[in-house]
């Protein structure tokens, strides 16, 4: 079969709904959860603000349109390596120069949800990794890398979601070793469903916040904020995340979107 009719074969699958496509992003605006940094760095993404410019009325009398305040890295996003000092030298780093193939490919879902229902710090190793490659199989050269924690849940709640107290926000993540692993394997992302790519905790790491660290520095994506991993099949689903193409970008709100045969 040539990829013309391979292509033909996706779009007639589309449309019968044997292919469905799963909306991966929780909804943007006033009440998306933000992440909050420590108090000593001052600067936080400010809160999301919509400004009606018109809507039918004598400011435009057959139109609707607002203007929106918004930070590159609020609700469902895609982090882009210039986002990390460590991927800063990076040409093709920004959302504007990242090649537009590399926004679709296949995704692993890696599912720790009861793992996380029990412990909100759960974090997922290469041990866990690889064992989860030894039920559904290897993970390719070009993949996505979910980490499956049903985090969203808590989306209605900022606080619920965020999860902090004195010692800091609790929420799992990956440890070092399982984002060196799936950089091994040539993955071309990580993604989870909390507020960003790495755990809570992960400040106190070697090397600190390494899905950050490690994946910008090896010109790698992150995806944060994920919703319904729970509809994804562990393997099988291509995955699309195509950030706004900012010009010096260091990331942007995404509409992710999975196809699923069903």
């Amino acid at each position: 079969m040539s990829a013309a009719d391979a292509l033909g074969d996706v779009g007639r699958l589309l449309l019968s709904g044997e292919v469905e496509v799963v909306d991966l992003s929780g909804p943007l605006g006033p009440d998306t959860p933000l992440l909050k940094l420590p108090p000593e760095l001052a600067k936080d993404t400010p809160k999301i603000e919509v400004h009606k410019i018109s809507e039918y009325d004598d400011d435009g009398p057959f139109w609707a349109w607002n203007w929106l305040k918004i930070g590159e890295h609020s609700g469902t996003h895609f982090d882009a390596p210039h986002h990390w000092i460590t991927g800063k030298d990076y040409a093709d780093g920004y959302t504007d120069t990242i090649p537009p193939q590399n926004y679709v490919a296949p995704v692993n879902v890696i599912d720790c949800s009861a793992q996380v229902a029990e412990n909100p710090d759960f974090l997922l190793d290469e041990a866990g990794v690889k064992a989860w490659e030894a039920e559904h199989g290897a993970i390719g050269e070009g993949e996505w890398v979910l980490m499956r924690s049903d985090w969203d849940s808590r989306a209605h709640s900022e606080e619920l979601y965020l999860n902090a107290d004195e010692t800091g926000p609790h929420s799992p993540g990956p440890t070092v070793d399982c984002i060196k692993y799936i950089l091994s394997k040539g993955a071309i992302g990580w993604g989870t469903q909390c507020i960003g790519t790495d755990a809570g905790q992960a400040g106190g790491m070697e090397p600190p916040f390494p899905a950050h660290n490690l994946l910008h520095a090896a010109n790698k994506y992150g995806l944060a904020s994920l919703a319904n991993l729970d509809k994804l099949p562990p393997k099988g689903a291509i995955l699309i995340a195509a950030p706004l193409k900012l010009v010096n970008g260091t990331g942007s709100p995404v509409r992710a979107m999975a196809l699923v045969a069903r």
